[in-house]
């Protein structure tokens, strides 16, 4: 028995007030990483490598704020963050503000499985992704038309990344294995306009990314500073470990403390017995899910 969930971000997605290419785009780019992800599991693979090659064909998606695509920060270039844990042993690697590395995800791989950190960030993250044979790009092959407008739009209006409608699309995947294994994998270009450096919890492990066998694998979606006060992946393990939530009740009672401190945005989660839950406050959340028995499912909207 296996089952894979991703999410192409949260926000005010609303039936009828979605650009219709945008949502085409959206809807085939969430069945494509669900194919590349169920292949995997389907053939006996393990949930770190569905988790990492499903978020690879969205960072690959410019319909979605992650790899190329990204929404670009102040200066004008874009950086990416992202994180993958492993729930059998809980290793973990991630990566922040990422400039060149074309595979976001994958680099937080080889942080996991290569180095003795969980995460490294700026300049140094891209020479370690370097040198360990990940593919390198110009800063611009990241940067599309319709996120230079978006950022020009911004700016010209005076706004910064947190005065703005704000629109999550970061990228994540979890699942679990036919051996009971669970694995999250979370990557993401950040806010527009956001200055100084900043991360949110996308690689941030136990806020944005988290998988623990004992419960459950998470990935978040949201506004990162609230999901980083509130250890929000790490939230849900711990209710379900300690207070014996089931998983839907931990997405949704973490949710609704995430709102009481003033945040919104998404969640996806997996256990190790095969259950599946996912939880938004927004309107809408780029979601799939994909299971051992056939099933194949991709939402928008709230009410799908």
């Amino acid at each position: 028995m296996w089952k894979l969930m991703i999410h192409g971000g949260s926000g005010a997605m609303r039936p009828g007030h979605l650009d219709p290419q945008h949502e085409r785009d959206a809807r085939a780019g969430l069945s494509d990483a669900l194919e590349a992800g169920a292949a995997i599991l389907s053939d006996g693979g393990s949930a770190v490598d569905a988790v990492e090659a499903a978020a690879r064909v969205l960072e690959e998606d410019p319909a979605f704020n992650a790899g190329r695509g990204s929404v670009l920060a102040a200066d004008g270039h874009v950086e990416c963050d992202a994180a993958i844990m492993d729930g059998n042993g809980r290793h973990a690697g991630a990566v922040a503000g990422l400039r060149s590395t074309r595979a976001p995800i994958s680099a937080a791989r080889k942080v996991m499985e290569d180095s003795p950190h969980v995460l490294i960030a700026k300049e140094g993250a891209d020479e370690f992704a370097r040198e360990a044979g990940l593919e390198q790009v110009a800063n611009s092959w990241f940067v599309t038309p319709e996120r230079r407008r978006q950022l020009d739009e911004l700016l010209a209006r005076g706004h910064d990344a947190f005065d703005a409608e704000i629109k999550y699309g970061t990228i994540g995947a979890v699942a679990v294995d036919a051996n009971g294994h669970v694995a999250a994998a979370t990557s993401t270009g950040g806010l527009t306009a956001k200055k100084w450096g900043r991360i949110g919890d996308s690689p941030l492990i136990g806020a944005g990314t988290y998988a623990d066998d004992r419960a459950a694998a998470v990935s978040a979606t949201g506004l990162g500073e609230i999901f980083i006060r509130a250890a929000a992946a790490h939230e849900i393990c711990a209710r379900m470990r300690f207070c014996g939530h089931d998983l839907q009740k931990a997405l949704d009672d973490v949710l609704a403390e995430i709102s009481e401190m003033g945040g919104t945005g998404g969640l996806i989660a997996v256990s190790p017995e095969g259950d599946a839950a996912w939880s938004f406050t927004t309107p809408g959340m780029y979601r799939g899910l994909a299971a051992h028995d056939g099933t194949r499912e991709v939402a928008v909207f709230g009410e799908e």
